[in-house]
């Protein structure tokens, strides 16, 4: 069927009246948009419940109206009271979304994605109303995650919250994430892979493929014993390439601030991805969760913790002394004048790294 002509005027009047029915709400808010079609309800309100893995948003309609008016003001009066209108269906991810709408804003982002990654552990009670959810499914969680103890007090930090928050609102009668028991995991939590170290004959199959980026990464990781993390948060302005070492300033521990030798093996990885074109080292600022999204590619046997193993292992068959080590990798040392850097301090740093 052939489209109808319409006159300029026309096609410009057409052009903002849809703009306006395209109003632009608060981020978090909820959207209200105008159906195709002829109904007899049109306006529709939308909200974002979730995502998933990919950050794949999905969605919970609140209803449809006759007028714009009529949906915004529903949207409206969801915010005034949102758990007034169906507590018993209200899920584990409803939850998430209401708290982090309002508190996301008030912290760091580095704290924003600690809170994004416990919350994908908890995908298993994502769509379970927050009414239903005892003490025993959040422990079956912990238990069987197979995450290492900092993780999971991260996600019971996460599910305390949550459920301190639900209970303010009159979502639930009680905090059961409060009895949640992660210390019996404080040594090792059995279900986690154990970490090993990278045979010579791995490492020289990744020199191999090192023209891949990732690949590249793995090695700078294993000839460096910096946390991946650190690496990923790795600025440029933070590079020495000159002087032949980076300095990491945020660290999970106070040892982990550090000066860390780049050795000659990996300089050249170094001075490539610092022609690029961002401030992070690695081109972009990439998180924990992408990154593993590559990780098969490497080596399935392996975790990104074990290149950290690898480095102390290698430089421990070197016969590197172990306060230089403990310097390198940034591990706790037994007195405050192993903290102290120096100028040769870096030499012997450099020299041991070129060890291996």
């Amino acid at each position: 069927m052939k489209s109808e002509e319409r006159s300029e005027p026309e096609i410009m009047q057409l052009y903002y009246s849809r703009k306006k029915e395209k109003m632009k709400l608060p981020n978090g808010y909820g959207s209200v948009y105008k159906l195709s079609g002829n109904r007899r309800k049109p306006w529709a309100v939308r909200l974002t419940v979730s995502h998933d893995e990919d950050y794949h948003m999905k969605y919970k309609y609140l209803g449809y109206y006759e007028t714009q008016a009529d949906a915004l003001a529903a949207l409206a009066a969801y915010h005034n009271d949102p758990h007034s209108l169906d507590n018993e269906n209200i899920t584990f991810a409803d939850v998430y979304r209401l708290w982090s709408n309002e508190h996301f804003p008030k912290i760091r982002q580095k704290t924003q994605e600690g809170y994004r990654t416990s919350y994908l552990h908890c995908a298993p009670i994502h769509n379970l109303p927050m009414v239903d959810i005892k003490r025993a499914h959040l422990q079956n969680l912990i238990d069987t995650c197979g995450k290492n103890i900092g993780t999971l007090k991260l996600m019971k930090t996460l599910m305390t919250t949550l459920f301190k928050f639900a209970l303010q609102n009159d979502i639930v009668v009680k905090n059961y994430a409060q009895f949640v028991d992660v210390n019996q995991y404080k040594e090792k939590n059995p279900n986690a892979n154990p970490h090993t170290v990278f045979t010579s004959d791995e490492i020289n199959d990744l020199w191999e493929r090192s023209d891949d980026d990732i690949i590249k990464t793995v090695l700078m990781l294993i000839y460096s014993g910096c946390r991946i993390s650190e690496l990923l948060e790795l600025k440029k302005d933070n590079v020495n390439i000159a002087e032949h070492y980076f300095d990491i300033i945020n660290s999970k521990t106070n040892a982990g601030i550090r000066r860390v030798p780049i050795a000659d093996k990996i300089m050249p990885f170094f001075s490539y991805f610092m022609e690029k074109g961002d401030k992070y080292l690695l081109g972009k600022h990439i998180i924990y969760r992408t990154y593993l999204d590559h990780w098969d590619m490497v080596n399935t046997g392996h975790t990104p913790h074990d290149t950290r193993h690898t480095c102390v292992s290698l430089l421990t068959t070197q016969g590197v002394d172990e306060r230089i080590i403990r310097k390198i990798v940034g591990h706790s040392g037994k007195s405050i004048t192993e903290s102290v850097y120096t100028h040769i301090d870096m030499d012997k740093m450099l020299e041991a790294i070129n060890l291996i």
